[in-house]
């Protein structure tokens, strides 16, 4: 009898080798999948695949950007030299853009005046940044302040910011401190509706709960409502900035000496058009890439850290 039972153990995995190899073989899908978890080729795929992505997707904006600048040159022969629907010297050709963007490189224009707007926008944002914090907070904290404050801050938004240049050039003169008032003045009313927003979006209950667990008003906002409003007010921030962006636009084109804006202004003073475009190029360039380097990558961190990505 033990022989018996030692024989029938020893032949029990052979069986089962053998009944595994069939169905490895009847399912060979399942088999190269495992293969795959085991040595790593999963992530290889993975990782392969999202790389091929990346690379199409870059090609495909490659394309698309080319085939745009190719009906744009269509658009300049046909409109100037066929059919004759405007003058040269009023339409903007990429081979012109091209040619004035390598001279304002060339002679430095465009370095300095990017240096000067880039300095401008940032002093004037982070003070409006400031303001409109503190006016945030004073009417998301006051219902007397909210009911009666936020619909000026509202109509005060909605004002082109070139209707503050007379005010900045008479209070400020020509210099700095206009360019200054007129981006602060611009986007310190959107910060601090971004504020507003952020605070009423967040959830009562979490409110209510800090409150039973015996929160301290500045215990209140410092651990419940600010980290629940961070999101909110960052996407807000996004736009505060194109706010600030395009007031600094207004203040330069109208009092600055030196700047994106002043560069633009002196190609319509000279009647080149494709400087004209070449700095508006520029300053459409500069705004892409500071929302995508900077509050792309903030919001993409947030979301990291949240777990929500």
């Amino acid at each position: 009898m033990q022989k018996k039972s030692t024989t029938s153990e020893t032949l029990s995995p052979k069986k089962r080798a053998i009944n595994e190899n069939k169905s490895q073989k009847n399912n060979p899908a399942k088999t190269a999948a495992e293969k795959n978890v085991a040595g790593g080729g999963g992530n290889t795929s993975l990782k392969k695949a999202l790389g091929e992505n990346t690379v199409f997707r870059i090609l495909s904006c490659i394309c698309f950007y080319i085939l745009l600048i190719l009906l744009w040159q269509a658009i300049y022969t046909l409109g100037t030299g066929t059919f004759g629907w405007w003058k040269s010297y009023a339409m903007p050709s990429p081979a012109g853009v091209v040619k004035s963007l390598e001279k304002l490189i060339a002679n430095g224009t465009l370095w300095q005046a990017v240096i000067y707007s880039l300095r401008r926008v940032l002093i004037g944002f982070v003070i409006s940044l400031l303001l409109g914090i503190v006016l945030g907070l004073l009417i998301s904290a006051s219902r007397f302040l909210n009911r009666c404050l936020k619909p000026l801050m509202n109509g005060l938004q909605s004002l082109p910011s070139v209707c503050w240049v007379p005010f900045a050039i008479l209070w400020f003169g020509l210099d700095e401190s206009a360019v200054l008032f007129v981006v602060v003045i611009g986007s310190t009313f959107s910060v601090a509706l971004a504020i507003e927003n952020a605070i009423a979006q967040v959830p009562p209950i979490y409110k209510r709960a800090a409150a039973t667990m015996g929160a301290t008003r500045i215990q209140m906002y410092t651990k419940v409502i600010f980290p629940a409003a961070l999101p909110g007010f960052l996407a807000g921030l996004r736009q505060s900035w194109s706010f600030a962006w395009r007031a600094l636009m207004s203040g330069e084109v109208m009092s600055a000496y030196v700047g994106l804006g002043y560069s633009l202004m002196a190609g319509r003073d000279m009647a080149d058009i494709n400087q004209v475009t070449a700095v508006m190029l520029v300053i459409i360039v500069i705004g892409i890439l500071i929302d995508r380097c900077v509050f792309s990558t903030l919001e993409r961190r947030l979301q990291k850290s949240r777990g929500l990505q």
